[in-house]
């Protein structure tokens, strides 16, 4: 059976995202939770932290996928700036808060099928093609993914296990 290139493009999105996460938990199961809200230095004091992280990827994904065609997809309940502040920082609290956005914005875009590709949505009063904003969102999310990896690698140190694969030694 032939799948149509919509379809296939569904269902690599859906996989990225996936993957996305994966790295995140992986990274996360290797960096106390004490460590989580560690950030470096920075002589601006604009460093985020793993836990700030977490918090403005988990805001932006129930914000952009909790009823995408319903509304802006910057939900007025959100409050983006709060996301970088050094709050609600326990590491249960944040994990929620990841858990929860994350089964909103793969329910969401399971659920998409290849006729929303072409449909509008708005985001920031932004008018976007439903492709357009998962594209968005996936480059989004692995921006700050990367960052998530970046600093649990720093902050585990010699302990750090290599989320791909290794290096040859020798």
């Amino acid at each position: 059976m032939m799948t149509g290139p919509e379809t296939l493009l569904l269902r690599e999105i859906q996989s990225a995202f996936r993957r996305q996460k994966d790295q995140v938990e992986r990274a996360l199961a290797q960096l106390p939770g004490e460590r989580w809200a560690t950030r470096l230095g920075d002589p601006g004091g604009d460093g985020n932290s793993v836990s700030v992280l977490l918090r403005h990827l988990a805001g932006n994904l129930r914000s952009r996928w909790m009823a995408p065609f319903e509304g802006d997809g910057e939900r007025p309940d959100r409050d983006r700036d709060a996301e970088f502040e050094d709050r609600d920082a326990e590491p249960e609290a944040v994990r929620r808060a990841w858990d929860d956005a994350w089964a909103v914005a793969l329910r969401t875009i399971d659920a998409l099928g290849p006729s929303d590709l072409e449909r509008t949505i708005t985001i920031r009063g932004e008018p976007l093609t439903v492709a357009r904003a998962l594209v968005r969102s996936l480059d989004h999310t692995g921006h700050h993914v990367g960052q998530i990896v970046m600093l649990a690698k720093h902050l585990c140190g010699p302990d750090w296990a290599t989320l791909s694969i290794a290096r040859r030694r020798g």
